[in-house]
């Protein structure tokens, strides 16, 4: 079983095993959120299928989400439904990949552990470390063969809301750890949300510090001290992530686990549901 990555080598020889697998490209554009399905029909690992952000990783229907934000989680009853409509079932190994430095799979791998399926998987260097092994591609769109029976499970991962993080804000039993890049965290920019800043006393690690200059995620041994270093004095198992929306935060959360600091908590509404909050404290630096 593959739960935290999985290397183009592995995934090949999955492939060939006949070990039941689903493979899913997560192709998103956040800027134009109508690319992610072109850029898989142009081009995907073969035998995966389509995960977009908006349409199955997200919902807006306000009766069947569990936060607000951009990209606000659906049930997990609903995100179950899904799951089974694209023949995912318990022995299921799942692997999810992206164009985007793992940026958006990550949100599947989350969801899917939040489901209660451990057996899930990035690929580390995403597409083009599967382009550069030349191994199989393919193009056009794909539907799933059959309808799985994917079975609920007690979550293998944390989701904290918003109230937990304003009632824990100042009293030292979390530390928010903020994805986001430097100048959105520090209030001098502000692309997506109305508010710029950050949530008072958060630390800031960028998602993409995470990775090496090759595009693959950098080993536990370096990983590890620059967690312990940028949590100081707080405990690893104190740590709650979030970004934007919930979804770059991930892979602090993931790195976190490749260093052995263990499993984390997410912030899932992140910055865009606190700053449209009234009344929480929104801070510059």
């Amino acid at each position: 079983m593959y739960t935290t990555l999985i290397s183009v080598t592995q995934l090949q020889a999955l492939q060939a095993s006949g070990t039941p697998l689903q493979v899913f490209d997560c192709a998103f554009d956040l800027m134009n959120p109508l690319a992610g399905r072109a850029l898989y029909v142009e081009q995907h690992i073969a035998g995966a299928l389509h995960a977009d952000l908006d349409q199955h990783l997200a919902t807006h229907d306000v009766t069947q989400r569990v936060n607000a934000g951009r990209h606000p989680l659906p049930q997990r009853e609903v995100f179950a439904t899904w799951l089974r409509s694209v023949d995912i079932n318990p022995n299921t190994q799942v692997v999810v990949y992206d164009r985007n430095g793992m940026n958006y799979c990550g949100r599947l791998w989350w969801m899917l552990k939040w489901c209660g399926h451990e057996a899930v998987a990035v690929l580390d260097g995403g597409l083009q470390a599967w382009v550069s092994a030349s191994a199989a591609m393919a193009s056009g769109d794909a539907m799933a063969q059959a309808t799985g029976n994917f079975v609920l499970r007690e979550p293998c991962v944390q989701l904290v809301d918003t109230a937990s993080v304003a009632a824990h804000l100042n009293d030292g039993t979390q530390t928010l750890i903020d994805a986001r890049g430097a100048p959105r965290y520090r209030g001098e920019v502000e692309p997506l949300d109305p508010v710029a800043g950050h949530i008072p006393g958060a630390l800031n690690r960028p998602f993409n510090s995470n990775l090496n200059a090759q595009g693959f995620f950098k080993s536990a041994d370096e990983l590890r001290p620059e967690f312990v270093a940028l949590l100081g004095n707080a405990k690893p198992e104190t740590a709650v992530h979030h970004c934007g929306s919930g979804v770059s935060a991930v892979l602090n959360v993931l790195a976190m686990e490749m260093a052995g600091l263990s499993r984390t908590a997410l912030y899932a509404g992140s910055w865009s549901e606190w700053c449209n909050t009234p009344g929480l404290p929104c801070e510059k630096s």
